[in-house]
């Protein structure tokens, strides 16, 4: 038998409530940091001026300390940058 490919399908808002309850804040935060990181850092398109390569360092240094924060609470909340979640 061969597993068929995960689907992404949305949760109510009350399950996601749910879910975060049982979350220590920071890790929350976090994950609020990295989903915000990695949405600035998909903005930027090549090619890039000196000022918005700054800016997506610094998006990207955003989402490294983010995902740091996740890794240790749960390797698999990590962030890609450009990917989103939801």
């Amino acid at each position: 038998m061969t597993a068929s490919p995960l689907v992404p399908v949305p949760i109510p808002d009350r399950v996601a409530a749910l879910i975060g309850s049982c979350m220590p804040i920071g890790i929350l935060q976090a994950e609020v940091d990295a989903e915000c990181a990695a949405r600035e850092v998909s903005r930027f398109r090549a090619p890039l001026c000196a000022e918005d390569q700054a800016d997506r360092e610094h998006a990207l240094a955003a989402l490294a300390r983010a995902n740091k924060v996740l890794g240790a609470y749960n390797p698999g909340l990590l962030l890609r940058p450009g990917a989103s979640w939801r």
